[in-house]
């Protein structure tokens, strides 16, 4: 899936730039702020999912699953979707928290853009097996997060 001309912008997370400790941690973190732009017509929903490619793990460490968010231009709005799993066992926003001294982790918060709506809360490899031929835009932004 090409990135397209929907844009993604966080205003706590700078692109290629490292995340401040408030949006990471074993602690409730808090949840990072987002800004979308380009969204193509025929786009009913927006998803966000967040994950960590680097994570020692088969698929990487999934972060946070968001879908069901309006396809308007604009803010993102948490609580306006729904929250699905994530690889802590939680629903939500987990922050990022690498193993000590494992060296920098990239974190993907990509934005999808729909042409049908999500049913329920799938996991992010049941979103991107059932919704990838709905996929009408997307965009990332990519931050980075070490514990040492």
């Amino acid at each position: 899936m090409p990135l397209t001309s929907v844009t993604v912008s966080s205003p706590d997370i700078g692109h290629e730039s490292y995340i401040d400790d408030r949006f990471a941690g074993r602690e409730p973190a808090e949840t990072p702020r987002f800004e979308v732009g380009g969204i193509p017509e025929g786009a009913v929903e927006l998803a966000l999912i967040c994950d960590d490619p680097d994570a020692p793990m088969p698929g990487g460490f999934i972060h946070w699953t968001l879908y069901g968010l309006p396809a308007r231009i604009g803010h993102i709005e948490p609580a306006e979707g729904r929250h699905g799993p994530n690889d802590a066992e939680t629903v939500g926003y987990a922050g990022p928290y690498p193993p000590a001294g494992h060296g920098p982790h990239h974190y993907f918060f990509w934005v999808y853009a729909l042409s049908r709506a999500v049913e329920g809360e799938p996991t992010r490899d049941e979103f991107l097996r059932d919704y990838a031929d709905a996929v009408v835009g997307q965009a990332r932004v990519v931050g980075l997060y070490r514990n040492d």
